[in-house]
């Protein structure tokens, strides 16, 4: 049974949260402030952790920092805060999903089977295939059917870094850090020319991405198979 440790303040939101994921065969165990909750987790280690950040003794990106000391369940934020940084920080510090307030139930437990389906055990796969192309990450190559696709090294590297943490929520400064070095973070537009490029050369519709996704502001993230991940 996937352990969920569900933290928020709002009493009655935690009950509808353990009520919810309860008859859907999730175990849950709930905390109302910061301390508690990595208490329970120290304790008990979940599966996966969806956290409130507006907690009473605790900001929530402190109890990511904590947690992420040694706990790696992936980190689902909700959050009535909507500003783009708040986001940002809460991504940088290790959360691996922001669903902002109010959210559809619905919406949550995809959010909720994704990040169980990502956190699972495997070897990671050497080949990804999608519906349009297929990307070796051994050979480092990118091929649709029998031709292969010609990127650029910092094209590869960008889609390196994308396809190796698929699913997930990628910062435009872990990526500009990861792909051109520690001394680089705002740079964004180095980010919107080569993902621009990227889309060109693997999105059947560029204009309309399916595999390459923005999210305005905050970052990127690569989907393999766009219908299932959405769903």
């Amino acid at each position: 049974m996937t352990r969920v440790l569900a933290i928020d303040d709002d009493r009655q939101l935690l009950r509808a949260l353990q009520i919810t994921l309860a008859a859907r065969g999730y175990e849950v165990v709930p905390a109302t402030t910061g301390a508690a909750a990595l208490a329970a987790a120290s304790s008990s280690p979940p599966d996966v952790v969806i956290l409130d950040l507006g907690l009473p003794d605790l900001d929530g990106v402190a109890v990511i920092e904590g947690l992420r000391g040694w706990c790696t369940a992936p980190v689902i934020v909700l959050s009535a805060r909507q500003e783009e940084q708040a986001k940002v920080r809460a991504l940088d510090a290790g959360a691996d999903d922001y669903v902002t307030k109010p959210f559809g139930m619905e919406e949550l437990l995809a959010r909720l089977r994704a990040a169980v389906r990502r956190s699972t055990p495997g070897t990671p796969a050497a080949k990804v295939t999608t519906a349009a192309f297929t990307i070796d990450l051994a050979a480092r190559r990118v091929m649709a059917g029998q031709t292969e696709i010609r990127l650029t090294p910092t094209e590869w590297q960008l889609l390196e870094v994308l396809v190796r943490h698929s699913g997930n929520l990628i910062t435009q400064g872990q990526l500009l850090q990861q792909v051109w070095g520690p001394r680089y973070g705002t740079e964004t537009n180095y980010l919107r020319v080569h993902i621009a490029n990227l889309r060109r050369k693997l999105e059947p519709h560029p204009s309309r991405p399916r595999y390459l996704i923005t999210e305005p502001g905050i970052g990127y993230r690569f989907l393999s198979d766009p219908d299932q991940d959405s769903r």
